[in-house]
């Protein structure tokens, strides 16, 4: 669905986005994450054709951005951080006005305004004017007026922002029934949101891309925990020299029994590692009280891909 080679952005001396490539394919949902300054929303601002690239290419649906801008925009959905709103139109009326300047047909914008409505659960303030909404509602009539269509592609910056759990609730499973029929990327900072609704992120960092992984991927820990009643140093020695394992701290708990933590290599598999280990504790005649997997939370993966920023 989406192709971005070699994309870079600069602003006179100062380089935005550098030499970014990555491909997305039909119906996935990406997680673009990175610190404020990272080049997250000059990245989208190109894929959405609204900045053009300093270098690099980009490729939605096949087809060339450049050149084709205005056909591949009809058949994608862009919420900035900060849309702008007429203030004094209703939400229909501005919906419609936003219908046709996607250039949806005048026999198909009522439907198409009905459905973005539904959708977004705003039939009470179709009539309200945008002025007397709420941020959260005015963020909610922003996603609104990105899913006029029913876009193949939707690009979503911040859209959870200013809405209350329940509001934010709705709009995950908003975002994973549109999932269905349209390619979805979404940045923001909330982690949680990437963990309910991501299948694979994309972490910028100074403006190159640093991770590209699934979520299922990430999730995979290296790393165990042991529990055993007996510290005896033959444990430890035998545990040092596994070949799974690369790294081992012992904590000793002061009551005739130790915790493990095991750093497998990167190509270990978890369960012949977690058998073998189960083998050393039982040859030093120490008793297995816990062995499993620790827990390896994207919040942890992030801070390790920018482990450097102050």
């Amino acid at each position: 669905m989406i192709e971005v080679q070699s994309l870079s952005r600069r602003y006179g001396k100062t380089t935005a986005v550098d030499d970014v490539s990555f491909h997305i394919g039909p119906n996935e949902v990406v997680g673009l994450l990175g610190h404020n300054g990272a080049g997250k929303t000059t990245i989208m601002r190109m894929l959405s054709g609204y900045l053009e690239p300093s270098a690099g290419t980009i490729r939605i649906g096949g087809q060339v951005l450049e050149g084709n801008a205005a056909s591949i925009q009809r058949e994608l959905g862009y919420l900035p951080e900060n849309l702008p709103m007429y203030p004094e139109m209703m939400v229909a009326d501005y919906l419609e006005y936003a219908a046709t300047l996607k250039g949806i047909a005048p026999e198909q914008r009522y439907d198409a305004v009905r459905q973005a409505i539904v959708a977004t659960d705003l039939g009470r303030r179709a009539l309200d004017p945008v002025a007397t909404l709420s941020r959260g509602l005015k963020q909610r009539v922003g996603v609104a007026q990105a899913i006029l269509g029913r876009p193949r592609l939707l690009i979503l910056d911040e859209p959870t922002n200013g809405l209350d759990p329940q509001q934010t609730e709705h709009m995950r499973r908003l975002i994973q029934e549109l999932a269905r029929q349209a390619t979805i990327i979404l940045s923001t900072h909330i982690m949680q949101e990437v963990d309910a609704i991501c299948e694979r992120v994309l972490v910028i960092r100074h403006g190159r891309l640093a991770l590209d992984a699934r979520l299922d991927n990430l999730r995979q820990s290296r790393t165990m925990m042991l529990r055993t009643d007996n510290a005896a140093e033959s444990l430890a020695t035998s545990l040092r020299h596994m070949p799974e394992v690369t790294d081992l701290l012992q904590h000793p708990d002061g009551d005739n029994s130790s915790r493990y933590t095991l750093t497998l290599h990167e190509n270990a598999d978890m369960d012949t590692a977690a058998n073998n280990v189960a083998q050393c504790v039982m040859q030093a005649g120490a008793r297995l009280h816990q062995l499993q997997p620790v827990a390896r939370g994207l919040e942890a993966v992030f801070r390790e891909v920018n482990s450097d920023e102050s």
